[in-house]
């Protein structure tokens, strides 16, 4: 079972003057690819307070995956993708292309994320936006790949193509 925490990212949602509908969504969709959310949390546009969060959810807590939604785009409070290129210990670019891509063919304003998927230690770091319904767009292109991913995150040295 494959162990993952939700960072919620947003000035008003840390507040309470805003309902998080992304994190449940990321929660629901998980649930039905058979991953266990272990923790979640909803934060404010923190550089500081994410690199926290995240450097928690993998040191400590110790979660294969850390899925934070929020602050991927341009504006000045969008801080997420530099707080986790500060922890992370490598990047996984085409998971990031991946869910640009998917996106682009919805929307042009998909270009302007910049979200990253990377590694800590054995834990998978994914940013995903801040929208419910982009939530289960970038999510969906990339879930069908995350077993494998955290597995050889973890170690498993087996051969990755079939014959």
């Amino acid at each position: 079972m494959i162990s993952a925490g939700i960072i919620t990212i947003s000035d008003k949602g840390s507040q309470g003057k805003r309902e998080d509908l992304s994190g449940p969504a990321i929660a629901e969709m998980l649930a039905g690819a058979a991953i266990e959310i272990k923790s979640t949390l909803i934060i404010p546009d923190e550089k500081d307070e994410i690199k926290k969060a995240i450097v928690d959810f993998s040191d400590v807590k110790k979660l294969d995956l850390i899925l934070t939604t929020g602050g991927t785009g341009v504006s000045p409070r969008d801080l997420t993708p530099d707080a986790t290129l500060e922890v992370i210990d490598k990047q996984i670019p085409g998971m990031a292309e991946a869910m640009r891509h998917q996106s682009m063919l919805i929307t042009p304003h998909a270009m302007i994320s910049r979200a990253v998927a990377g590694i800590r230690g054995k834990s998978m770091i994914l940013n995903l936006p801040g929208s419910p319904k982009s939530v289960r767009e970038n999510l969906a292109v990339v879930l069908p790949a995350l077993k494998h991913a955290i597995e050889k995150i973890k170690g498993d040295d087996s051969e990755c193509a079939s014959s």
